[in-house]
């Protein structure tokens, strides 16, 4: 059954990221970043709806009664859903010159855990981040790009990525309390010839690591032991982010990024931007909801 990804919607993204699939509404939302807006899609019809919003937004979860728990630049927001950020929740303790939120996901136990991005791409200043009702709370730092972030099936791994540093991480993780310990390297990436980077990922039910590779046109496959195990293609050069979706959760979905690319690239790969998707042996994890209150 998997071969590759197929166009599903010519979606034309600058920053295509972050695809999270409603159960409830058998919807797909994604974001994009640099043109500040969230996505909603309906795979059934092909119909797009888009709600801007004033600033970059960088990672969403659904929440729970409706609307999303977002990570803009200013830091993590509650917002409507028709896109009005409502409730800020915690300040982006970073320079926001230079530093906005990127890559998160909610945890099994509701709190959303966010990492942000160093534009300055030298001078480490971006972390990952716990916020819960205790307030926001820094898991790791000194990172570039935070990015990757997914939970194993039992809650107990979180998977974490510095992209520029073409380097993925696996922590100890404890649902209880939200905590994260032992990071360890779990997969290392890059070469001189090949320049793909650990962007976004998702874990399957099996327990295995699905990763896009921004500017490496592919998507990877990892057992829980850091073996390799199989690779998709993605016809552009810089997927973002695999998540899982449809009736049955055996849909991946990718979003792919066209800001910043070459004209000769541009030429080469022209839907960048758009949304992928194929169909997989092994059905992913739901996504759990935000609670402000955990």
């Amino acid at each position: 059954m998997q071969t590759g990804f197929n166009l599903v919607f010519d979606a034309k993204t600058a920053l295509g990221e972050c695809p999270l699939w409603s159960a409830a509404e058998q919807v797909l939302y994604f974001v994009d970043i640099k043109r500040c807006s969230i996505h909603r899609f309906d795979p059934a019809t092909s119909d797009l709806k888009t709600l801007e919003l004033s600033e970059e937004v960088g990672c969403i979860g659904l929440a729970e009664g409706g609307g999303f728990v977002a990570g803009l630049r200013s830091g993590i927001w509650l917002v409507d859903a028709d896109g009005r950020p409502f409730r800020k929740l915690a300040d982006n303790p970073e320079d926001q010159e230079i530093s906005r939120f990127n890559d998160g996901m909610v945890d099994p136990m509701g709190r959303f855990i966010a990492g942000t991005v160093d534009e300055s791409r030298e001078k480490g200043i971006a972390a990952l981040y716990r916020y819960d009702r205790n307030g926001l709370a820094k898991l790791a730092g000194g990172l570039l790009t935070s990015n990757g972030v997914a939970f194993s099936p039992d809650g107990s791994r979180l998977y974490h990525a510095d992209t520029l540093r073409y380097t993925l991480y696996t922590y100890d993780y404890a649902p209880k309390t939200g905590t994260a310990s032992n990071r360890q390297v779990f997969a290392r990436f890059g070469s001189d010839t090949d320049k793909g980077r650990p962007d976004g990922g998702a874990v399957d039910l099996e327990g295995c690591y699905w990763t896009a590779l921004f500017e490496g046109g592919r998507v990877q496959r990892y057992n829980p032991n850091g073996a390799l195990l199989a690779e998709y293609p993605v016809p552009v050069k810089c997927p973002t982010m695999v998540s899982f979706g449809g009736a049955d959760m055996r849909t991946l979905f990718c979003t792919s990024a066209s800001v910043g690319r070459s004209d000769a690239e541009l030429e080469a790969f022209p839907l960048s931007g758009g949304l992928y998707a194929m169909r997989t042996d092994v059905a992913g994890l739901q996504k759990p909801l935000f609670n402000p209150e955990a």
